[in-house]
């Protein structure tokens, strides 16, 4: 560790200067070790060998993709500073028993049609954070193009494309954010600030790090992003510490929809054997009153992980959301009102206090080393219609299979079933249930 290393070379200097001659040998952890953190408790065939939640100490093994090495052998600076380019493409299909409208299942929201779900470029620097000598920098520009946007969008930043004209197609930059890594504070401290990802999901809208097609409920309906300054601190491997400061989940601090400050202060946990882990916390904290047409959501998650052995683990999260005086649906989208979905404005007002329930349980499972089987039970409870439109609870499950022919492209097909309590909310308003069976391709450049 950071501070450890310092008592130790402090320790080795005394012991020099009053003995004369050095006796020992001290090991420089930056240089010594690849990584400070615990070692990677999952198998590198799943989307990550890490906990979820934010891991310092642990260098940059991602896989030199086409397109960076093209650049690098081009520009030798690019690869000085470690700076990559590179990103995906992800079409899907899927057979339903839907016609019009998979909702409230999310992002492939159009039954019985191939659709371009994302295509991505990002441009990145990631910090090092394994030395402990100087502070460092970093920072990601990730593009998004596709029906995934969908999931993404921040209003005030190019949501006219959905919430005025209500477009299946359109562009967002999902991730817009540069960061410091300062090695003396703690056992390390990354600031990040700018536009980023929800830190407390086990799924992310990026195709390539979810071990299925296709995303939970509860995944559907929570935050998907916000822009801010967090700091993550690093205590020990076992205790890092997350707390920021942002504007609502998924709006731009410049709409009159923000709200600034909202609080965010989570905690990640590992235990001593490396076979548990905890994550969770306040993902945001205001007065959780709707305004200027846009949800206000009061965020509190936690998922546990567990590890058998590094080839089969289980993720469990749970989460809690409401807010004040909010819309019947959500979101006000103007846009004209399509068969996939959204448009018409906003829904009826719903007084007082909307609760939302949601939990998820994966179960995953190496088959080779190019192969992992997933299954996944998920729950929501929308206790007063605020996230789908349908006060109704929900259950589904999937099963799943992630193959990879190459370190460039993968597939993953799956069967899920979703059912809804009480209403008929899939296929705009006409089913109780629906099946899909999906499939979606990966290839990456």
């Amino acid at each position: 560790m950071c501070n450890s290393r310092k008592i130790r070379i402090i320790v080795y200097n005394i012991l020099v200067i009053f003995l004369g001659t050095p006796i020992l040998a001290v090991a420089d952890d930056a240089t010594t070790s690849s990584r400070r953190a615990k070692p990677a408790p999952l198998d590198s065939v799943f989307p990550s060998s890490e906990y979820p939640g934010p891991t310092l100490g642990v260098p940059n093994t991602d896989p030199i993709f086409p397109l960076t090495k093209a650049l690098w052998d081009a520009c030798p600076g690019l690869k000085k500073n470690d700076i990559r380019l590179y990103g995906w493409i992800n079409p899907s299909f899927n057979l339903s028993t839907s016609k019009h409208s998979n909702v409230p299942m999310g992002f492939s929201i159009v039954p019985n049609r191939i659709e371009l779900d994302q295509f991505v470029l990002r441009l990145e620097r990631q910090p090092d954070t394994v030395q402990c000598d100087h502070l460092d920098w970093g920072f990601r520009f990730t593009n998004l193009f596709g029906i995934d946007y969908r999931a993404t969008i921040a209003q005030g930043l190019f949501s006219s494309q959905l919430l005025k004209r209500n477009k299946l197609y359109g562009f967002d930059p999902v991730e817009i954010y540069g960061q410091l890594y300062f090695p003396q504070v703690a056992e390390g401290m990354l600031l990040t600030f700018g536009r980023y990802f929800s830190p407390p999901d086990i799924e992310s809208s990026l195709a390539p790090e979810n071990y299925l097609f296709s995303h939970s409920l509860m995944n559907n309906y929570d935050a998907s992003g916000m822009t801010g300054i967090n700091a993550t601190f690093m205590l020990n491997t076992q205790w890092t510490i997350l707390l920021g400061v942002h504007a609502g989940d998924d709006v731009a601090p410049w709409d009159r929809a923000a709200h600034i400050p909202t609080g965010q202060a989570l905690v990640r946990w590992v235990s001593e054997d490396n076979d548990d882990s905890l994550w969770g916390g306040i993902d945001s904290i205001n007065h959780g009153r709707f305004k200027g047409h846009h949800d206000n959501l009061q965020q509190f998650n936690l998922t546990w992980t567990h590890r058998f052995c590094p080839e089969f683990h289980i993720l469990t999260e749970a989460y809690y959301l409401y807010q004040y005086h909010a819309r019947l649906g959500g979101d006000c989208n103007f846009g004209p009102i399509k068969s996939f979905g959204g448009g018409g404005g906003c829904g009826p007002r719903i007084s007082g206090k909307s609760p939302v329930w949601g939990a998820v349980h994966y179960i995953e499972y190496k088959l080779s080393d190019k192969q992992f089987i997933s299954t996944r039970f998920d729950y929501l409870d929308d206790v007063k219609g605020e996230r789908t439109g349908f006060a109704t609870k929900y259950g589904s499950f999937t099963l799943g299979l992630s193959h990879a022919f190459t370190s460039l492209f993968s597939i993953r097909p799956e069967i899920r079933y979703e059912q809804a309590s009480r209403t008929k909310p899939y296929d705009n308003g006409k089913r109780k249930r629906q099946t899909t069976f999906g499939v979606d391709a990966i290839y990456r450049f």
